[in-house]
């Protein structure tokens, strides 16, 4: 009859020496003696953190524990008595361990441990640095985020024996961390339970913890799980860097009126990732459009072509705040990394940085000093000017005039409390320079007329370039082609993306610099790649490529791509429409011309005409540029009759 062996779901830990046949090689004896009193030291400590070691194998012990966060303890605390212990040795013969440590399922029988989860701690030992720890995924998720451990996320691995890769995590223990002392001993692992009564109980209780421990490996209860994404169905090509979307936290505060502070939080982790040039970030324009929706995570990674999705909640009461995030491999459909953060309002810059240096190390994405100084720069340390700027943002962004207008006050105070605040100056001077531009008359309603727009656009702007933000260099970037400066236009926009390299607003303000500076065909590249970091707000992105065209004389394709943009988004304005007219008239296709401007919105051409004269022809810096637009225009004017 066949053996049934004892079988049941463990942490186990493999170590090994290493360069042990070197050691050996130096003096034989003297080598043993040393690895074998290693193995005795690490021994002990595996046994004050409840563990159990089962077994040497030559230059290798195994063993096993109740849980990951006590296998983790008792590697790392022996390690760090391990390193000083060497250092008072006066040769060369001195044993380092690597370990691994996995959670699966295992057989025990006089004394010997076998099985899946062995052979995987073993491969996961091989994967870690000389003194180093490195544990599997499962086990990873088991652990506590309260314990004082980081985590260096290796990616997945294949390795020798398993068909599906395995995700593996280095583990050291924080700066300046202690390693949780053992706690005290309760029940050994060693220890039997009192023998059932009824022995076909018994059997039966066994079998079914076998099955359960099974079922445990494989589902992996404790890992969420999302249907993976089909990497060919992407709307993109995934780029050769991490990419990431992020995707509106959710506001579970019993207060709706929360909503501007749970979107600038997201709004604030985008920008702190956007910051680094070796993580690929979705911008908030295309990840809002997912607000307040049902969506699934394999969805939205195909839509905007990413490998990651982070997504996430917030709880603001009073002075409190809970956050929950979690951050997905759309292509496996696992969670990488999730944890809740409580924190006061007071440490809310505090817990987005420890937010944010989590996720980077899911994605193994290593900082140089200079990016954790970028990191660790915040734009205000005020929270009541944080959080008035954030009421003025939630106005701001919807980008009509009357929320400009009530986004004012908000801004204005913002830097009352925190003269040093640069966003909210380049948020007012961005607010001034587009009510100059589009001559906004606000004298009824704030007391700004539009012939004091200019001085207080570049007075605002002024400020908020002493303590530049990405925002204020873009603003920049079209304050001077408003000035007829084409060449410190680009130098601010390139200013924009040195600071925020995945931001599409600042490759858009590059593409309309070089356009209107004479130089168009620079201008698609740039183009381009703003349409790749905000997918979903393509059509304003084809109108600029459209000018590109346009500016190149490509009459036929300028004509291709803002048909385009105006079937994706058929509320596009006048200066849109205006465009897409002129290239009919180059293409002497007049009556589509016409058929453009008779519109309810345009009384008259004469009107557009002054309109591109004064706020758009006017931009560019060569004069066969403006010629272009200007004459296109006046030939639709003198067929009707205008």
């Amino acid at each position: 009859m066949e053996e049934h062996l004892p079988r049941k779901l463990a942490v186990i830990l493999h170590a090994d020496v290493v360069g042990s046949t070197s050691l050996v090689q130096q003096n034989e004896t003297l080598a043993h003696e040393r690895i074998q009193a290693a193995f005795q030291r690490f021994s002990e400590t595996i046994n004050d953190y409840g563990g159990v070691a089962h077994e040497l194998r030559g230059d290798a012990l195994v063993a096993e524990f109740k849980r990951a966060s006590d296998a983790i303890s008792a590697a790392l605390s022996y390690q760090a008595t391990n390193a000083e212990f060497n250092t008072t040795l006066d040769d060369d013969i001195r044993p380092q361990m690597r370990m691994g440590i996995s959670l699966g399922e295992v057989v025990i029988a006089d004394n010997t441990i076998t099985g899946a989860g062995v052979v995987l701690a073993q491969r996961l030992e091989q994967l870690a640095d000389s003194g180093g720890v490195c544990i599997q995924g499962a086990a990873y998720e088991t652990v506590p985020q309260r314990l004082p451990f980081e985590y260096r996320n290796l990616g997945e691995q294949q390795v020798k024996g398993f068909d599906e890769p395995v995700r593996a995590y280095a583990v050291t223990l924080k700066a300046s961390e202690k390693i949780p002392e053992p706690e005290p001993p309760t029940t050994s692992l060693e220890a039997h339970p009192e023998p059932a009564k009824n022995p076909r109980f018994a059997i039966g209780a066994t079998a079914l913890l076998v099955i359960v421990g099974i079922v445990l490996v494989w589902w992996q209860p404790w890992v969420t799980r999302e249907e993976p994404a089909s990497i060919e169905r992407m709307a993109f090509p995934l780029p050769d860097k991490p990419s990431i979307a992020v995707l509106p936290f959710t506001n579970m505060s019993d207060d709706p009126k929360q909503e501007y502070f749970v979107d600038g939080m997201t709004e604030d982790l985008i920008t702190d990732l956007s910051k680094l040039s070796g993580l690929f970030v979705i911008s908030r324009n295309s990840t809002f459009t997912y607000k307040g929706k049902a969506v699934e995570v394999r969805q939205v990674a195909e839509d905007l072509g990413v490998r990651y999705v982070l997504e996430g909640s917030v709880r603001r009461v009073g002075d409190q705040v809970r956050v929950n995030a979690q951050l997905i491999d759309a292509t496996t459909g696992g969670q990488l990394w999730a944890n809740r953060y409580d924190d006061q309002l007071d440490n809310i810059f505090a817990l987005q940085d420890r937010m944010t240096k989590k996720i980077f190390a899911a994605l193994a994405v290593n900082l140089s000093a200079g990016e954790q100084e970028k990191l660790g720069r915040k734009e205000t340390y005020n929270i009541e000017a944080y959080v008035a700027f954030l009421k003025g943002w939630e106005h701001y962004r919807r980008w009509t005039p009357d929320d400009f207008r009530q986004a004012l006050p908000f801004f204005q105070s913002a830097i009352e409390l925190d003269p040093q605040y640069g966003r909210a100056y380049a948020a007012i001077a961005s607010i001034y320079t587009e009510g100059y531009q589009k001559a906004w008359d606000w004298s009824h309603i704030v007391g700004v007329s539009a012939e004091a727009m200019p001085g207080l656009a570049g007075k605002y702007l002024k400020e908020a370039l002493k303590n530049p933000t990405p925002l204020a260099h873009q603003v920049a970037s079209k304050w001077y082609i408003i000035l007829l400066f084409p060449e410190e236009s680009i130098a601010e926009a390139a200013r924009a993306i040195s600071l925020d390299p995945n931001d599409a607003i600042g490759y858009a303000a590059m593409a309309t610099a070089l356009i209107y500076s004479g130089e168009p065909g620079e201008a698609i590249d740039f183009v381009d790649k703003a349409i790749r970091f905000d997918p979903h707000n393509i059509p304003n992105y084809l109108f600029t490529l459209g000018m590109a065209y346009f500016g190149m004389e490509q009459f036929q394709q300028a004509v291709s791509v803002f048909e385009r943009a105006f079937k994706l988004n058929p509320e596009l304005g006048l200066v849109q429409r205006a465009y897409l007219a002129a290239a009919y008239v180059h293409l002497g296709q007049i009556e589509k011309a016409m058929a453009e401007l008779d519109k309810p919105e345009i009384k008259e051409v004469r009107e557009l005409y002054d309109l591109y004269v004064k706020y758009e022809g006017a931009y560019y810096k060569n004069p066969e540029d403006t010629a272009r637009l200007i004459k296109s225009l006046q030939k639709i004017g003198s067929v009707r009759g205008g």
